[in-house]
Formats: structure tokens, sequence, C-alpha cells
């Protein structure tokens, strides 16, 4: 996929990509029509997999799919970032090249999403309902993100199992977050909480905590335990973290 889509041209493409699918397995219909076929547009759809995705009962998902398209009426800047994260995967993950499947089967997304809907609840100072749409992410989809977190565009929450940002993180655009990663504060910093900068890669099972700054384009290595500012281009390993690969020479570990 070259360059981005606007997010009319990305729900063309999804509704092409689900006629097709229907066309190919008639089985899979009933799921392709309510998911995405019987929806007006992008924001509908997505507002229909939030419900899905947190509810429990038909009418907690009637209500939250209700309360996630009235969130992206309010601020269409939500469904331009869902449409940045959706072809983002595309990009990224070598096991997709279409749009279709992880609308429909990466929870990572859908978490994400729930998330962005908390976040505008969030601001909106409807801090009750944002913390019980987080509560219901973390038990419904094991993704666990504070409202008041800051999260860029084109971020990837791949596995998407075990995830836990805290309050106040702030992660930019492009990053990519695998399973079993907790980015949060330390109880001494209650007020400070790290900042992950674009393009960070941060490895299955890396823990990142405190007041910390992870560089542009750095990687956190599978299992690390980051407390340290990593510079920009490094990569963190172990615990507690070393760092390697830097673009510099002769950056203290």
């Amino acid at each position: 996929m070259n360059g981005m889509l606007s997010v009319d041209q990305l729900w063309r493409m999804i509704r092409r990509e689900a006629e097709s699918a229907l066309a190919r397995d008639s089985v899979f219909g009933a799921a392709l029509a309510s998911a995405v076929l019987d929806h007006t547009d992008f924001a509908h759809a997505l507002a229909h997999q939030i419900g899905e995705r947190l509810g429990k009962t038909p009418a907690d998902r009637e209500r939250f799919a209700q309360l996630a398209r009235d969130a992206f009426a309010c601020a269409p800047d939500l469904i331009e970032a869902a449409s940045r994260d959706l072809q983002s995967i595309a990009v990224h993950d070598p096991a997709t090249t279409t749009l279709l499947p992880p609308l429909l089967n990466f929870k990572g997304y859908v978490a994400l999403q729930a998330w962005r809907v908390s976040n505008w609840l969030w601001r909106e100072r409807r801090n009750d309902l944002a913390l019980l749409l987080q509560s219901l992410s973390s038990d419904q989809l094991q993704v666990s993100i504070h409202p008041s977190a800051t999260i860029g565009t084109s971020v990837f929450l791949d596995h998407a199992t075990g995830i836990i940002i805290g309050a106040f993180a702030v992660i930019g655009d492009e990053v990519t977050i695998l399973q079993n990663v907790t980015i949060g504060r330390k109880h001494s910093e209650a007020d400070r909480a790290p900042k992950i900068g674009r393009g960070v890669y941060l490895s299955a099972g890396s823990t990142i905590i405190g007041g910390v700054s992870i560089g542009d384009l750095a990687k956190i290595g599978a299992g690390a335990l980051v407390e340290h500012d990593v510079p920009r281009g490094c990569t963190a390993v172990g615990v507690p973290a070393r760092l390697t690969n830097c673009p510099e020479a002769g950056i203290p570990a």
C-alpha cells in the first residue's frame, strides 16, 4: 500500500474486500454483513466492532457501539487516527497486507480504538465512563490503557495480550508494541511517566518504567527492563537494560 488512503478510500477498499470474501465463502456472509456490509461508513463499522468486543450482553454491545458513534461524530480526528492505525498494520505486519482481517480479528486494533474513545471521554471530563472502558478492555481484550495516556497514530499493538500502558504515558507515531509490554510510572515518581518517541519498537515482555524517554527509532529487546533514557536509534537489552547498536559511538550504557 503506497501512501495513506483517505477515510472514504479506506472504507471503499474494506467493502470491496468484504464483498470478495463473501463471494469466496458464503458461510462467512452473516458475519461480514453485520460487521461491514450493513454499515454506511467506516465510523459505524468501527463502532460496531468496539461494541461487539467490549459488551457482554446485546444491550451492552449496542450501548458501547452508540457511545463510540457519538465520540466519532463529535471528534472526527478519532476516525482519521483509526484509519492510519489500520493502514499501518498492513504496512508493518508481514502476516497481512489487507485491511479486512485486522479490522475483524486483531483485538489490539479494537483495543486501541476503544482507548481513543476513552481518551475522548477523559478529555470531556467523563472520567468514570472513560475508566469503565479501560476496565472492559482489560477484561475482554487483555489490553489496559489508561485514558489519560497520549498515543499518536499509525500505532500497532501486535498480538496484544498483557499490554499495560499507565496514566500519563506518552507514545509517539508509528510505534509497535508487542505482547506483555508494560509502560508505567514508579511509585517514587508519581508525576512522571515514560515518553516513547516516534517509530520505537517495544519487543515482547519489555518493561519501561519511570520518567524515562525512549528516543525516536529506538528498539527495546524482549524482556528488557528500562529505567533510564534510551537515545535515538539505540537498542536496549537485558535486565537492567544496557545500550547497544547506537548510531553514535561513545554513548554510555
